[in-house]
Protein backbone atom coordinates (compact mmCIF):
# COMPACT_ATOMS: atom_id res chain seq x y z
CA UNK A 1 0.00 0.00 0.00
CA UNK A 2 1.61 3.38 -0.73
CA UNK A 3 2.68 5.85 1.91
CA UNK A 4 -0.02 9.07 2.07
CA UNK A 5 1.30 12.24 3.05
CA UNK A 6 -1.78 14.98 2.68
CA UNK A 7 1.09 17.14 0.90
CA UNK A 8 -2.04 18.79 -0.69
CA UNK A 9 -3.50 20.16 3.07
CA UNK A 10 0.38 20.64 4.58
CA UNK A 11 1.39 23.24 1.09
CA UNK A 12 -1.79 24.63 1.36
CA UNK A 13 -1.37 25.73 4.92
CA UNK A 14 2.02 27.05 4.36
CA UNK A 15 1.26 28.61 1.68
CA UNK A 16 -1.67 30.83 3.79
CA UNK A 17 1.04 31.32 6.82
CA UNK A 18 3.94 32.40 4.23
CA UNK A 19 1.42 34.71 2.70
CA UNK A 20 0.43 36.41 5.91
CA UNK A 21 3.94 36.87 6.91
CA UNK A 22 5.03 39.21 3.75
CA UNK A 23 6.32 42.23 4.62
CA UNK A 24 8.26 40.57 7.43
CA UNK A 25 12.22 41.11 6.82
CA UNK A 26 14.16 38.32 6.32
CA UNK A 27 13.48 34.60 7.10
CA UNK A 28 10.61 35.81 9.32
CA UNK A 29 8.66 36.00 5.33
CA UNK A 30 10.48 33.09 4.18
CA UNK A 31 11.59 30.15 6.49
CA UNK A 32 8.05 28.60 7.46
CA UNK A 33 8.96 28.10 11.49
CA UNK A 34 9.88 31.86 11.60
CA UNK A 35 7.14 33.15 9.68
CA UNK A 36 4.55 30.94 11.41
CA UNK A 37 5.69 32.72 14.95
CA UNK A 38 5.38 36.30 13.04
CA UNK A 39 1.97 35.56 12.43
CA UNK A 40 0.81 34.03 15.76
CA UNK A 41 2.07 36.81 17.64
CA UNK A 42 1.19 39.68 14.64
CA UNK A 43 -2.69 37.98 15.52
CA UNK A 44 -2.27 38.48 19.50
CA UNK A 45 -1.18 42.16 18.66
CA UNK A 46 -4.06 42.89 16.28
CA UNK A 47 -7.03 41.18 18.96
CA UNK A 48 -4.91 43.38 21.85
CA UNK A 49 -4.77 46.96 19.74
CA UNK A 50 -8.15 46.54 18.04
CA UNK A 51 -9.10 46.91 22.08
CA UNK A 52 -6.57 49.81 22.35
CA UNK A 53 -7.70 51.57 19.92
CA UNK A 54 -10.66 52.70 21.47
CA UNK A 55 -9.15 53.89 24.24
CA UNK A 56 -6.91 56.04 22.43
CA UNK A 57 -9.45 57.46 20.30
CA UNK A 58 -11.50 58.32 23.24
CA UNK A 59 -8.42 59.92 24.85
CA UNK A 60 -7.83 61.79 21.84
CA UNK A 61 -11.12 63.44 21.15
CA UNK A 62 -11.18 64.64 25.36
CA UNK A 63 -8.09 66.08 24.64
CA UNK A 64 -9.81 68.02 21.60
CA UNK A 65 -12.66 68.92 23.05
CA UNK A 66 -10.71 70.08 26.36
CA UNK A 67 -8.51 72.52 24.37
CA UNK A 68 -11.33 73.50 22.73
CA UNK A 69 -13.40 74.04 25.40
CA UNK A 70 -10.69 76.53 27.26
CA UNK A 71 -10.61 78.45 24.18
CA UNK A 72 -14.67 79.29 24.41
CA UNK A 73 -13.35 80.12 28.77
CA UNK A 74 -15.00 76.46 30.22
CA UNK A 75 -12.88 73.39 31.21
CA UNK A 76 -13.75 70.45 29.88
CA UNK A 77 -15.48 68.62 32.87
CA UNK A 78 -17.92 71.04 33.83
CA UNK A 79 -18.65 71.26 30.23
CA UNK A 80 -19.41 67.64 29.71
CA UNK A 81 -21.66 68.41 33.26
CA UNK A 82 -23.54 71.77 31.01
CA UNK A 83 -24.19 69.29 28.20
CA UNK A 84 -25.56 66.86 30.35
CA UNK A 85 -27.61 68.83 32.25
CA UNK A 86 -29.14 70.50 29.18
CA UNK A 87 -29.97 67.26 27.57
CA UNK A 88 -27.69 67.93 24.66
CA UNK A 89 -26.83 64.68 23.95
CA UNK A 90 -23.70 64.82 21.56
CA UNK A 91 -20.80 61.72 21.93
CA UNK A 92 -17.22 63.07 22.15
CA UNK A 93 -16.33 61.90 18.82
CA UNK A 94 -18.94 64.37 17.06
CA UNK A 95 -18.25 66.82 19.11
CA UNK A 96 -14.01 66.59 19.07
CA UNK A 97 -14.49 66.62 15.11
CA UNK A 98 -16.94 69.93 15.26
CA UNK A 99 -14.24 71.75 17.71
CA UNK A 100 -11.84 70.96 14.98
CA UNK A 101 -13.73 71.61 11.66
CA UNK A 102 -16.65 73.78 12.90
CA UNK A 103 -15.11 75.88 15.99
CA UNK A 104 -18.40 77.90 15.21
CA UNK A 105 -20.59 75.42 15.96
CA UNK A 106 -18.85 73.97 18.92
CA UNK A 107 -18.89 77.52 20.87
CA UNK A 108 -22.86 77.93 19.92
CA UNK A 109 -23.33 74.25 21.45
CA UNK A 110 -21.01 75.80 24.30
CA UNK A 111 -23.02 78.78 24.59
CA UNK A 112 -26.14 76.88 24.79
CA UNK A 113 -25.11 74.14 27.41
CA UNK A 114 -23.75 76.94 29.61
CA UNK A 115 -27.06 79.09 29.41
CA UNK A 116 -29.34 75.68 30.16
CA UNK A 117 -26.86 74.76 32.99
CA UNK A 118 -27.03 78.29 34.34
CA UNK A 119 -23.30 78.43 34.13
CA UNK A 120 -21.62 81.62 32.78
CA UNK A 121 -18.46 80.79 32.86
CA UNK A 122 -14.96 80.26 34.34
Amino acid sequence: MARITNAVATRRRRKRILKAAEGARGGRSRLFKNAKETVRRGGAYAYRDRRTRKRVFRSLWIARISAAARANGINYSRLIRALRQAGIEIDRKVLADLAVHDAAAFAAIVKKAQAAAGTGGV
